[in-house]
Parts: C-alpha cells; sequence; structure tokens
C-alpha cells in the first residue's frame, strides 16, 4: 500500500477511535450531571411512588453500562432515540437544528476567512509599520474579550442604538435568504470579531516565515513589486499552515456556537443543547455532544490531511 494512502488511513482509524472515546466520556459525564429529569418533568411536590414509576417508564434505572451501549448501537444505526421530555424524534429535531448552526458558521466563515488572508497579506506588506500594528492591535483587542460582551456590544450599539439588524436572530423556514441573512449578521459580526485575529496573526507569521527563504530574495532582487513577491511566491508557499488554523477556526465556528446562540436567541444546536441541559434530558445533550465532537474531529482530521498532502517532506519520506 503507498505510504500516503497508510498515512490518511491510520488518520481516519484514529479519529473514528478518538469518537469512540469521546462518546464514553459524553456518556460518563452526563450520568454524574446533577439534578433528575424525572423530577425535572413532575416538579419538586411530586411525590417518590411518581418519581419511581416516571424513571422506571423513562428507563433511566437501567444499568448504565447497558444504557451505554444501547445507545451507542441506536447511534451507528442512525437512532438518536427520544427526547425524555417531551417525547419527539431528536434526530429530527436536530436536523432542523443543525442545518441553522451550519448556516450561521457559514456566514462566519465566508466573512472571516478572506478578511483574515487579506488583514494578513496587508500586515506583512507594511511589517512594523502603522497598518501592521493598527491591524494586529485591534483584532487582539477583539480576541481578548469574552463572546457575549462583544454579542452585548454590538445588540447595545447596532441594533438598540442605530437599528441596523435585530437584536433577536429568530429565523424560520418561510424567510427569504436576504432576510436570513439580516438576522443572523450580529451573531456572526461576533463569531467572525472572535475568530479573525487568530487566523490573522497565522497567516502573517506562516507568510513571515517564507518571506526569509531565498528564492523570495531572489524575487525581490529582480525587481517585482512587493505586493506581486508575497501573493505570487511566499503566499502558495505558506498555504498548508494557513489552511491548518483555518480549518481549526471552521470546528471552532460551529462546536463553539453556543454562547453566541443563546445571546441572540437563535434556534442552533447550542440553544437546543443549553435547554436541555436545564430539564436534564440525557438522550438530547448526549446526541448534541456526539455531533459537536464528530465535527470537531472530523474537521481537526481534514486539517491534519491537507498538511500531509501539502508536505513532500511527509509525501515522500526519505
Amino acid at each position: 500500500m503507498p505510504y500516503l494512502i497508510k498515512l490518511i488511513l491510520q488518520r481516519l482509524a484514529m479519529g473514528a477511535g478518538l469518537l469512540l472515546a469521546v462518546s464514553a466520556l459524553i456518556f460518563a459525564g452526563t450520568e454524574i450531571l446533577p439534578g433528575d429529569v424525572a423530577q425535572s418533568i413532575l416538579g419538586q411536590s411530586a411525590t417518590p411512588e411518581a418519581l419511581a414509576n416516571l424513571r422506571r417508564d423513562l428507563g433511566v434505572n437501567e444499568p448504565a453500562l447497558a444504557r451505554y451501549l444501547g445507545w451507542l448501537g441506536g447511534i451507528l444505526t442512525g437512532d438518536l432515540g427520544t427526547a425524555l421530555t417531551n417525547g419527539t424524534d431528536i434526530a429530527a429535531a436536530i436536523g432542523k437544528r443543525l442545518y441553522n448552526t451550519l448556516f450561521l458558521a457559514s456566514v462566519a466563515a465566508a466573512v472571516s476567512v478572506p478578511l483574515a488572508i487579506l488583514l494578513g497579506l496587508i500586515a506583512v506588506r507594511y511589517k512594523n509599520r502603522w497598518p501592521d500594528k493598527l491591524i494586529s492591535s485591534t483584532t487582539l483587542t477583539f480576541i481578548s474579550l469574552p463572546e457575549f460582551f462583544i454579542g452585548y456590544i454590538l445588540i447595545y450599539f447596532v441594533a438598540v442604538k442605530l437599528g441596523w439588524f435585530p437584536s433577536v436572530a429568530t429565523v424560520y423556514e418561510s424567510m427569504s435568504f436576504t432576510e436570513r441573512l439580516s438576522a443572523v449578521a450580529l451573531p456572526a459580526a461576533t463569531l467572525t470579531l472572535v475568530v479573525l485575529a487568530h487566523m490573522m496573526r497565522m497567516t502573517r507569521a506562516a507568510i513571515l516565515n517564507v518571506m526569509q527563504s531565498a528564492y523570495i530574495e531572489t524575487a525581490e532582487l529582480k525587481g517585482l513589486s512587493a505586493f506581486r513577491v508575497i501573493f505570487k511566491h511566499a503566499f502558495p508557499n505558506a498555504i498548508a499552515p494557513i489552511v491548518n488554523v483555518v480549518m481549526l477556526n471552521m470546528a471552532y465556528l460551529i462546536v463553539g456556537v453556543v454562547v453566541v446562540e443563546v445571546i441572540f436567541v437563535y434556534p442552533g444546536m447550542g440553544q437546543y443543547l443549553v435547554d436541555h441541559v436545564a430539564k436534564r434530558d440525557v438522550p438530547v445533550v448526549q446526541a448534541c455532544g456526539l455531533i459537536f465532537a464528530a465535527f470537531f474531529i472530523g474537521l481537526n482530521m481534514l486539517a491534519d490531511i491537507v498538511a500531509i498532502l501539502s508536505n513532500p517532506r511527509i509525501r515522500y519520506p526519505r
């Protein structure tokens, strides 16, 4: 088997094993959650007999190992189970929520990735001059602030004072594309500001590293303009670490939206997860946790494979 295919298969097997380990950790984590779904459904005035009957009906009295194996078997066959609190099918409910979350993450990525690369290129072109210092200090300021603070600042100034966009990101199926874009403008802007600095600084560092190469000096001696040297000669050779950090931030945009969705009351996976954590609805929490983990592991694995494919020293080892 060619070395490269073997290496990629090893990464895929490692990702599958890691996801299995994460499923066990998620199940163990939900087991030690305080509170009880039966108590949450019946309230504090429920009698012990009523609580015992409901726990038996919901199957939460079965041994933990049997419940884990049953849950894992259901996952492998595409059955995420039903929510304990309302009996709805979890897969159907998550499908709509996941679409909303991916739409929000896609809008944020469509803005943040090209903007971060452009700012990184400008920072390299004007290294240690005022454009570089302005870009670095501004993006570092935003990355130093917590997401909820940026979100509330945007709500106050952009939604309340200026009235440009709604403060609550309500979306529904009959909305047009432009209406949906307007609804997610503020949460997407919050996510963009959070991830922008990381990608911009990685782009800047990767290109500056390539700029130390001898062939860059040759290109400069030929009299090529600074932007042409950076765009045509340095940027293509720095693409591997840039793609890597972009993939990592894409994973964050999908997995790290919980706080942003709660702030803007956005009907995505994060809001769905938080609602059911409060109700102690363990199957929903487990399903959401596993889907978030699958996205995070999958995108990290993809970044790893891209790094392998773009690095000749890994593709053709001695």
